[in-house]
C-alpha cells in the first residue's frame, strides 16, 4: 500500500463519506423534517432566529421537548437558500467532517495512516449512519458527535482544555448526548491514553462543572415549564420499571446487530416488532445478557493485551450508548438507528486500530470490502428518506408487524385528502397497538372528516384515557387540518380544546 500523507488521507475520507451519500441530494423533507424546519416558524424568519436559543427544539404545539438551539439556527440558515438540495448537502459536508475527525483522531491514536484510513472510510459509509445523515434533522446527531470527538482529541491528543471546553459546549447545544465527553476523556486516562498530572486532571474536571451547571441551568429554566409532557416509546406505555429494564437489555440484540452486520435497516422498532419483555427467563433477554458478555470479553481480552485504542473504542461504544439505552431514563425510542451514530464511532476506532497490523494484501482487500459493501447500501438505503410516504412505504415493508407503519399512512391519507383511507389505516394500526395518544386524534380527525363525529368523540375520550389534558396534540392536530384546508374539522377538534380548557383554542403557529 502506498503511504498517504494527511491531505490525501482525509481527502479520501472525505470524499468517501460525501460520494455514498450523492443520492440523499434528491431527499425532500420528511417525518420530523416537516414539524421541526418546514412549518416551524422560528427557522423561517430571521428576526425571530435569535429565540432559538431561549426555546425548546421541539415547538410547544408539539410537545416542548429537548433543548438544541444549534441545529435550529443551521436549518435556518439553510431555510434563507431556498435550496433542498443544500439542506442536504450541508447534511453531507457535516459527515464528512465527522469522518475525518475520526481518521485524524486514530491517526494521532496509533501513528498509523492505515488505521487512520480504515477507520475513517468504514465510518464514513457504515449504512446504520443513513437515518442520521440522509434525514435533514439527523443533523443534531452529526453535529454532536463532531463536536464530542473534537472534544475527546483535544483534551487526549492535545491537552488543549479550553479548546476540549468549548466544543462540549458546543455538542451540548447540538444534542444532550455530548455530555458523555468526560467519560470518554476520563476513560482515555485510565487506558492510558493522553494522562495528565493530577493538577490538570483537576482542572478539566472543574471546566466540566462549570459547563455541566451552566448547561443544565439554562436547559432547565427553558424547558422547565413543560416538565409534566413525558415522552416514552410507545412499547413502555404502561410498563413497569423491571420491564423497562429487561426489554432495554433485549434489544441490545438489534444494537450489536446494527453495529456489526448492518444489512436488514429498519425505520422503526415499535410494537408489534418489538414487544415488551417481562421476564428475565425471556429468550430475548437471555441474548442481550449474552451480547454484553461478548462486549466485556473482547474488552477485557484487548486491555489484558495491551491493544489500548481498541479497548478505548470498545468503551466508547457503551459510554455513548448510556445516555440513550433507556437504563437511566426515558429517550422516547426503544430503538433508533439515528442514536447509535455517536457510538459507532467507538467501532470504527476499535476496527481502524485492530486491522491495521494485517499483511497489506489482506489489509487492501479489508479495505476494499469495507468500502463496497457498506457503500453500496448506504447508497441504495439513503432514497427511502425521499419523504414521508416513501419511509411509511418502508415501514410497512421491512416491519409489517409495526402499528407505526399503518399509523404513519394516516397523516399522509389525510394529506392526500383521503380520510376513508386513513380512518382504515387508523384501524389497522390500532388493532396492532392502541396506547399511543395522537394515533387516536389522528383517527378522530380523520372521523371528522367523513362525517362521524360520534366515532370522533369516542376516540378522543380514549386519547384522554391515554394523555389527560394533552392540549398540544389538539392544537397541533387542528392545525394540521387547517393546513390541509380543513377548516370544519380543525373547528371541531378545537372545540374539543376549549371544553378542556385550551385557553383561547387558538392555533398557535
Amino acid at each position: 500500500m502506498i503511504p498517504l500523507n494527511r491531505r490525501q488521507l482525509f481527502g479520501i475520507v472525505a470524499g468517501v463519506a460525501i460520494v455514498v451519500y450523492l443520492p440523499a441530494l434528491r431527499n425532500a423533507f420528511a417525518l420530523d423534517d416537516v414539524s421541526i424546519i418546514q412549518t416551524n416558524p422560528w427557522v423561517h424568519r430571521w428576526a425571530e432566529l435569535w429565540q432559538a436559543f431561549g426555546q425548546p427544539y421541539w415547538p410547544p404545539w408539539l410537545g416542548a421537548a429537548m433543548y438544541r438551539p444549534l441545529p435550529i439556527v443551521s436549518y435556518a440558515l439553510d431555510w434563507h437558500t431556498e435550496s433542498l438540495v443544500w439542506f442536504h448537502a450541508v447534511n453531507l459536508l457535516w459527515h464528512g467532517g465527522v469522518s475525518v475527525a475520526i481518521a485524524a483522531l486514530l491517526l494521532r491514536l496509533t501513528d498509523s495512516d492505515r488505521a487512520a484510513l480504515l477507520g475513517g472510510v468504514l465510518f464514513a459509509v457504515h449504512p446504520l449512519h443513513v437515518e442520521a445523515v440522509a434525514n435533514i434533522v439527523g443533523r443534531a446527531e452529526v453535529m454532536a458527535a463532531l463536536f464530542t470527538v473534537l472534544a475527546v482529541y483535544a483534551a487526549l491528543e492535545r491537552d488543549r482544555l479550553w479548546w476540549s471546553l468549548a466544543a462540549l459546549a458546543l455538542g451540548l447545544l447540538c444534542k444532550e448526548t455530548a455530555a458523555t465527553v468526560p467519560a470518554l476523556v476520563v476513560w482515555g486516562w485510565m487506558l492510558g491514553i493522553g494522562r495528565p498530572e493530577r493538577r490538570r486532571m483537576i482542572a478539566y474536571a472543574v471546566g466540566w462543572g462549570v459547563v455541566a451547571v451552566v448547561y443544565l441551568g439554562i436547559r432547565w429554566s427553558i424547558l422547565h415549564p413543560y416538565a409534566r409532557m413525558e415522552h416514552l416509546a410507545a412499547v413502555f406505555i404502561g410498563a413497569s420499571p423491571l420491564s423497562v429494564r429487561l426489554t432495554t437489555v433485549a434489544a441490545l440484540t438489534d444494537i450489536a446487530r446494527l453495529l456489526v452486520f448492518p444489512a436488514v435497516l429498519r425505520v422503526d422498532y415499535s410494537p408489534a416488532e418489538r414487544t415488551l419483555v417481562t421476564s428475565p427467563l425471556d429468550s430475548r433477554f437471555l441474548l442481550g445478557v449474552l451480547c454484553v458478555a461478548l462486549w466485556a470479553g473482547l474488552l477485557v481480552l484487548a486491555w489484558r493485551r495491551g491493544r489500548r485504542v481498541e479497548a478505548f473504542g470498545l468503551g466508547w461504544i457503551a459510554i455513548a450508548f448510556l445516555p440513550v439505552a433507556n437504563l437511566f431514563f426515558p429517550t422516547g425510542v426503544l430503538v433508533a438507528e439515528r442514536t447509535l451514530y455517536l457510538p459507532s464511532v467507538g467501532l470504527a476506532l476499535a476496527v481502524g486500530a485492530w486491522l491495521r497490523q494485517i499483511p497489506p494484501r489482506q489489509y487492501v482487500v479489508a479495505l476494499a470490502a469495507l468500502a463496497v459493501l457498506g457503500g453500496v447500501r448506504t447508497w441504495t438505503r439513503a432514497p427511502v428518506w425521499r419523504n414521508s410516504r416513501t419511509v411509511a412505504l418502508s415501514v410497512l415493508e421491512d416491519s409489517p408487524r409495526s402499528f407505526s407503519g399503518p399509523a404513519r399512512m394516516i397523516g399522509i391519507y389525510l394529506a392526500e385528502h383521503q380520510p376513508a383511507k386513513a380512518l382504515g389505516a387508523f384501524r389497522e394500526a390500532t388493532a396492532i397497538f392502541d396506547r399511543v395518544p395522537p394515533v387516536f386524534l389522528q383517527g378522530a380527525d380523520a372521523a371528522f372528516a367523513v362525517g362521524q363525529p360520534q366515532l370522533a368523540d369516542s376516540l378522543l375520550d380514549r386519547m384522554e384515557q391515554l394523555c389527560y389534558r394533552c392540549l398540544y396534540y389538539y392544537q397541533y392536530e387542528a392545525g394540521t387540518a387547517l393546513a390541509r384546508g380543513d377548516t370544519a374539522v380543525a373547528e371541531s377538534i378545537l372545540v374539543r380544546m376549549r371544553r378542556l380548557g385550551g385557553a383561547s383554542g387558538k392555533i398557535d403557529r
